[in-house]
């Protein structure tokens, strides 16, 4: 299987979609460590909260930009099914772990379950894109 883009429109993904992830990454890790060992507080707080959410827009644009200019059918075919089970995926199971949030504090020696944050959400969903798109590509074999 070749993993290299095929056209123009998937080359200008991946070079939008990749640094906007890694200023995700450096964002969220730059966040929490001011946050915690700079003690920042207030409104630089608020600032430094906020600052990891700008590349999750800025993907949300990234990916509606890519299946505007995909000129593949197919492709753009592909994306949206992987993202449908991505999503339908990151619904099942944040359900599945809220149940057992819930039930665990009723019985918290048997089912000792922490406690999921939100921000893990956008990674989730990204890495079930990319479980699901070789299996949507599989199915059209």
């Amino acid at each position: 299987m070749n993993c290299l883009p095929k056209n123009a429109a998937q080359r200008r993904y991946y070079w939008r979609f990749g640094p906007a992830m890694g200023l995700y990454v450096v964002f969220l890790f730059g966040a929490v460590f001011a946050i915690k060992h700079a003690h920042v507080n207030g409104a630089m707080a608020y600032g430094l909260a906020l600052l990891p959410a700008l590349p999750i827009l800025a993907v949300l644009v990234i990916v509606g930009m890519y299946l505007m200019e995909e000129p593949d059918e197919f492709e753009r075919t592909v994306m949206v099914q992987a993202m449908l089970w991505a999503m339908g995926g990151v619904l099942a199971l944040t359900t599945v772990w809220g149940f057992l949030e819930m039930f665990a504090e009723a019985a918290p020696q048997t089912m000792p379950v922490a406690h999921l944050q939100p921000f893990w959400l956008f990674p989730l969903f990204w890495a079930l894109v990319g479980v699901s798109t070789p299996l949507v590509r599989w199915r059209y074999r």
